[in-house]
């Protein structure tokens, strides 16, 4: 098993040599010297930085939406996206793992230039919308708990942002541990929440279980909650955050490795979608239930002190303000992957920050309403999806890049139909919003 150094010039998720304990328990995990849960700890971290994407304040604003205003309706849209989720991060993983590259850099080897340079583009688009998302949830958290105007709040969200990148500096369990310090916050945020809300049983298992939709509205609510579900940008950093941090010799220590960190997507992946499911959860349970429909995260911070307590919508306030940001961090890692992968281009962080962070400010600058921005941000975010997606599908059943790690054809096939769902769910909308008159959601 060989181990690569970490700097500016890499990808993320590699071992400094300092984290030299982590690399030896992660040694003796692979060579059977370790039982019971130590053999999984120095595997579990990268599935954490990737769930981050996956409760960004985008899942805020888009799971209040839809529990505000069809209660329990789309809570099957949460569960279907959380295994989407786990599918498609454990491909992204492998991929990693097996190849010693990312997406993006496969693509730039093997697509044609004009094929690349277009992914590229579209990619950097998402990456805006991405920062759009991660700074309006930071910047409302700070101005719903301490006053601050959103624009200069928006600032200070994207300072905390790069000290948190800097943790990376220290070795990369650092950054990792921050994250899951952050992702504990909104656990235990919205874990107070859904416990003093109470709801029903009844309505939220028929909810969860139960495909249906009423109207364009709750398809235009169900791609959102796609979007800020499966993460295109995220897609891509997976495979950057496994390409080199333990890398296997053999083909048995590459299988060992990718058992391990399945582990580590299953753990986190499943709390991100507990959280998902307690936003929406609460919103129903609360909002939909004493109404009026709640129409944006600062009405939301009001109507929970209102309905619960002052502690409630501190909680919601605190784990927004993580969620944006732990969230920014991430997204700055993403796009980082993207642009070296995609082109073959280093530019320096500050620089790589402020290119996708200053649409996000003009936006919150023009006063645009942080909880639309946010659900339509999620919507293009969802388009973005199939161009992340068929190309790691490509890649991940073709033997001769994934060697022992080739999906199953039953793999293929899911991820196959998970694809083929996403573009006609799309389209859908797009038929939706464009002639409301002719189609129906039900």
């Amino acid at each position: 098993m060989a181990y690569t150094n970490a700097s500016e010039e890499t990808t993320p998720g590699e071992f400094l040599p300092g984290e030299s304990a982590t690399i030896r328990a992660a040694e003796a995990a692979l060579k059977g010297q370790k039982r019971g849960v130590k053999r999984f700890l120095p595997f579990l971290g990268p599935a954490f930085i990737a769930a981050v994407a996956y409760i960004d304040p985008g899942n805020f604003a888009t799971n209040i939406a839809a529990g505000s205003t069809f209660g329990f309706l789309l809570l099957w849209v949460v569960l279907t996206s959380n295994l989407m989720a786990i599918l498609i991060q454990s491909m992204s993983a492998k991929l990693g793992i097996a190849t010693g590259k990312n997406s993006p850099e496969l693509c730039r080897e093997r697509f044609p230039k004009p094929v690349t340079f277009g992914l590229w583009v579209q990619a950097e688009v998402i990456a805006i919308a991405t920062d759009l998302a991660e700074f309006i949830g930071g910047a409302l958290g700070l101005n719903l708990l301490f006053g601050i105007p959103l624009f200069p709040a928006a600032l200070i969200t994207a300072v905390f942002s790069f000290g948190l990148l800097e943790l990376q500096r220290r070795g990369f369990r650092p950054l990792e541990a921050g994250i899951a310090a952050l992702v504990g916050v909104v656990v235990f945020s919205f874990g107070y929440q859904v416990f003093m809300a109470k709801p029903e049983p009844g309505p939220l298992f028929g909810g969860l279980f139960t495909p249906q939709l009423a109207g364009t509205d709750s398809v235009l609510l169900a791609v959102g909650i796609l979007g800020a579900t499966v993460m295109p940008h995220v897609i891509y950093l997976h495979s950057a955050l496994t390409q080199r941090r333990v890398v296997g010799r053999t083909e048995e220590e590459r299988k060992r490795i990718f058992r391990f960190e399945f582990v580590d997507i299953l753990i986190a992946m499943g709390l991100a979608g507990v959280i998902n499911a307690s936003m929406m959860i609460m919103a129903a349970a609360l909002f939909f239930q004493n109404g009026p429909v709640v129409e944006g995260l600062d009405v939301a911070f009001a109507r929970l002190g209102e309905l619960v307590g002052p502690t409630a919508a501190i909680l919601f306030g605190v784990g927004l303000l993580a969620s944006g940001f732990s969230s920014s961090a991430v997204g700055t890692m993403s796009g980082q992957v993207v642009m070296q992968g995609f082109i073959n281009r280093r530019i320096p962080l500050v620089l790589r920050r402020l290119i996708t962070m200053t649409p996000a400010l003009v936006i919150i600058g023009l006063g645009v309403n942080a909880t639309t921005a946010l659900i339509l941000s999620q919507v293009v975010l969802s388009f973005g999806i199939p161009f992340a997606l068929i190309p790691l599908l490509i890649f991940c059943r073709n033997r001769q890049i994934m060697g022992g790690l080739v999906n199953h054809r039953l793999t293929t096939i899911v991820a196959t139909v998970v694809i083929g769902l996403i573009i006609a769910l799309n389209v859908f909308l797009l038929y939706q919003t464009f002639f409301p008159g002719t189609a129906s959601g039900g």
